[in-house]
């Protein structure tokens, strides 16, 4: 935490205007679509592609009151209550303070940097050392001069781990980065060998990156792309590869079953073999790097060993996908230099499934005919690639399709390539699609890709990862939080969701039913979990399964101190609850004194915590009867303890008591519903949407106006109709009572209606005033809040209704 006189300190201005020295700022602004917190934010004025000079008075009616301004441009100013502080730069005022921020932070920071894999190693990193430390990690791809800076601003003491990714596109860039991120360990991804925009040549690029770790400690990195480079000569060089001198040496490769690659490895003259989970050789090459960080951490060969094997694909740039015409698609249309290609060319080889493998290539960034070394390189990766067939896109290119021996066509820019797309046959071939940014090949991606028939649930996991950020944003330091998994997360998944949880340490997690928290185990997951409705007969399963029961009634207490005993166990955790106000599960305040007798004349179980439930938290009328509940949990916690003799956690809210009632914090919150993007409460908090229903078009007919739809011809129409049937009905969760107009959907960005009743896997849409076509795709919920409010009932019930059979599929970004 800082005040305006801090910041001002840091960032030294060279004139200021400051009426309240003590204005806490807790939150950098740069962007006033996206302000939170306006009182505790301090605006910087960045002059980028827009001059953030314009928005200062925006910024300043949404309640910022502390700016950071740029000297030499003239602003007149009628903000008599703000502070304000005048530097030369307002971006490197920014990095400044991150800079700051991050000389206060003592444990190891690992920054990584490459041409490809920096977010994959990081997201690895993060799985693999999670168990040891508490690991803050720089969100998703923030590794740009802002996003590094805004990573770090972040980074605080309730973490003992930091790893940092940095990117870069032209020469300057690094040492700015060095300067914020500081790295005491370091990781170097590979280094690709085209000539980049921004770069002279490879050897430039490669001193630029080096930069990165002018002070570090260590440096883990691939042999073959720094040979023969200069290092300073503090840094313990941690190299791998296939030579004698490396560190780490690489004995052997060896692919299995097409599905994991055991790979022999000499470190310290000790010989030991890791099976990394894939067989494409970026993610050989990234896996690698990990072990290299896990032994220079002192991780013993045997953990190295079984959490290699437990490595999860990330999504990344590089996606295999099903395409039209029964083709296959190897979307890679965001990044193309020689090194990137030779990775993706390679994954192009595992495929089987096509005797045709078509290259889709744009020109290179920075690479001119002249340049004979790189397409030299090009011409043998190509010719050992196993390609049947070559597309060419760009004037570079075109200029060289003689030298080539496949067959080749040649287009002069992505849209002379779209135009004739439908006169190209690529029916049963697996198609690499490899193209620089601003040839935006994703334009082709989305033609060729086939639309997917099925009716999913797709769940963004960086959306609800988001999410549990926002909400722990609202929380003070020391208060835990735990996360309810319960009714399969809200329809989102099992241990998909919990896994991301215990990745991201919450406290606990939260089922309904014991074989719920035994099917969390049975993933994977070692975090406490509560069991909400224990039953007797499931005593065994808990115990065995080391799950802790909420303890609600005397005769559960009864029963389990019973058990216990039998078992010849002691300090078994248990949750008492207790009803102040919801009367639906608990003890009675007035029950105190037969509880403490129980308790106290026992040594089998050991309570954990003693919570609530807030039985209106979200309804203004009934904030008497609130902070009545918080104030009865209060007491007799107070009483329980000074009884008992020793402490427990105390929590009453949930999602609603976490946004509105910071007096109900106690010592731990529940996050449930919001978790999941919808908050009822509070239409400020900037939580995301995690799950989106999909389904597809199956057929469109034309109707005329004398004409039903569906069962007992509920569905009347009154003129010539356009009607579509999906692929959804009340077997997927999509309730009957959405039929008859009633239920809106959203096809290609506009509303439309349903006709006739939902039937078991079907319903029908009238789609007459819209274009529209078979196979399009269908949002089955475009406002998931309007959708409940229409049949009278809540979010919570369309998200726990949607069913198993439905198709979930998982992003994270």
């Amino acid at each position: 935490m800082y005040t305006i006189a801090d910041i001002s300190e840091i960032v030294a201005p060279q004139r200021s205007i400051i009426v309240a020295h003590e204005s806490i700022i807790q939150n950098l602004i740069y962007d006033t679509r996206k302000i939170m917190n306006a009182e505790t934010g301090l605006f910087f004025a960045l002059v980028n592609r827009r001059d953030g000079h314009d928005f200062i008075m925006d910024a300043y009616r949404k309640g910022v009151r502390n700016f950071v301004l740029q000297n030499d441009l003239q602003q007149e100013l009628v903000l008599t209550d703000a502070n304000i502080l005048w530097v030369p730069d307002t971006f490197l005022a920014l990095q400044a303070i991150a800079a700051f921020q991050r000389k206060k932070f003592k444990s190891p920071v690992l920054g990584i940097t490459g041409s490809n894999g920096k977010t994959i190693v990081k997201e690895w990193l993060f799985q693999l050392l999670s168990p040891e430390y508490k690991i803050y990690r720089s969100p998703k791809s923030y590794n740009s001069q802002l996003g590094v800076a805004l990573s770090l601003w972040e980074l605080n003491e309730q973490y003992n781990f930091a790893i940092i990714e940095a990117g870069i596109s032209e020469v300057g860039e690094m040492a700015r980065l060095e300067k914020m991120i500081k790295p005491t360990h370091g990781v170097l991804t590979n280094i690709g060998v085209a000539h980049r925009e921004g770069f002279q040549s490879k050897e430039e690029k490669i001193d630029e990156k080096l930069k990165l770790f002018t002070d570090a400690e260590v440096l883990v990195y691939p042999q073959k792309y720094l040979e023969h480079v200069y290092m300073p000569s503090q840094i313990y060089k941690f190299a791998w590869g296939d030579e004698e001198s490396c560190q780490l040496e690489v004995y052997s490769l060896k692919k299995e079953d097409n599905q994991s690659t055991l790979v022999s490895l000499c470190f310290s003259r000790q010989i030991f073999t890791v099976k990394i989970p894939f067989v494409d050789q970026a993610s050989i090459e990234n896996a690698i790097s990990c072990i290299g960080v896990m032994i220079t951490f002192g991780y013993d060969v045997k953990v190295i060993a079984e959490r290699i094997a437990t490595l999860q694909p990330m999504e990344m740039r590089l996606e295999l996908k099903k395409g039209k015409q029964n083709s296959s698609i190897i979307d890679d249309s965001y990044s193309n230099d020689l090194v990137a290609l030779q990775i993706a060319l390679d994954f192009l080889k595992q495929q089987k499934q096509h005797l045709r493998k078509i290259l889709i290539l744009s020109d290179i960034p920075g690479v001119q005919v002249k340049d004979e070394k790189t397409f030299g390189k090009l011409k043998r990766l190509i010719s050992e690639s196993g390609l049947t067939e070559l597309i060419f896109i760009g004037p570079v290119l075109g200029q060289l399709v003689s030298q080539f021996t496949l067959p080749i066509t040649n287009y002069a820019d992505t849209k002379s390539f779209l135009e004739d797309l439908k006169h190209i046959n690529y029916s049963d071939a697996t198609i690499l699609i490899k193209g620089a940014r601003d040839y935006h090949f994703e334009q082709i991606s989305k033609r060729l890709v086939a639309k997917s028939h099925d009716t999913t649930l797709e769940i963004n996991l960086n959306a609800l990862e988001h999410n549990l950020n926002v909400y722990r944003g609202l929380l003070p330091p020391g208060v835990k939080l735990m996360a309810m998994v319960k009714a399969f997360s809200y329809g989102s998944g099992s241990f998909e969701i919990a896994n991301l949880l215990q990745f991201n340490h919450v406290d606990y997690l939260t089922v309904a039913f014991t074989d719920e928290g035994v099917d969390l185990r049975n993933g994977g997951i070692t975090l406490p979990i509560v069991v909400m409705s224990p039953d007797e007969n499931a005593f065994d399963a808990i115990v065995q399964h080391r799950l802790e029961p909420e303890i609600y009634s005397f005769r559960i207490l009864n029963s389990f101190i019973r058990y216990l005993k039998q078992h010849d166990l002691k300090g078994f955790p248990v949750h008492i609850k207790v009803d102040t106000g919801m009367h639906r599960l608990g003890f009675m305040p007035e029950e105190i004194e037969a509880l403490l007798a129980v308790l106290k004349n026992q040594e089998v179980i050991r309570v954990q915590s003693v919570f609530s439930h807030l039985a209106s938290a979200g309804n203004v009328v009934d904030d008497k009867f609130t902070g009545n509940q918080i104030q009865l949990l209060d007491e007799f916690t107070a009483q329980l303890k000074q009884e008992l003799g020793y402490s427990f956690i105390r929590h009453i809210a949930a999602t609603s008591g976490i946004a509105l009632w910071p007096s109900a914090y106690f010592d731990m919150v529940r996050l449930g519903i919001g978790l999941y993007g919808i908050d009822l409460e509070r239409e400020d908090l900037p939580v995301k949407e995690v799950s989106v229903l999909k389904t597809n078009v199956t057929q469109i007919k034309q109707l005329s106006a004398t004409e039903t739809i569906g069962y007992n011809r509920a569905g009347v129409i009154h003129r010539p109709s356009r009607i579509a049937t999906i692929k959804i009905g009340y077997a997927d969760g999509y309730d009957r009572r959405f039929g008859n107009g009633v239920g809106k959907m959203s096809i290609n960005g506009q509303i439309v209606a349903t006709v006739g009743n939902i039937c078991m896997d079907m319903c029908m849409l009238d789609v007459t005033d819209i274009e529209v076509n078979e196979e399009d795709e269908v949002i089955v919920y475009p406002d998931i809040k309007e959708a409940a409010l229409a049949i009278g009932t809540i979010p919570y019930e369309l998200l726990v209704n949607i069913s198993q059979r439905v198709k979930r599929v998982y992003f994270y970004e």
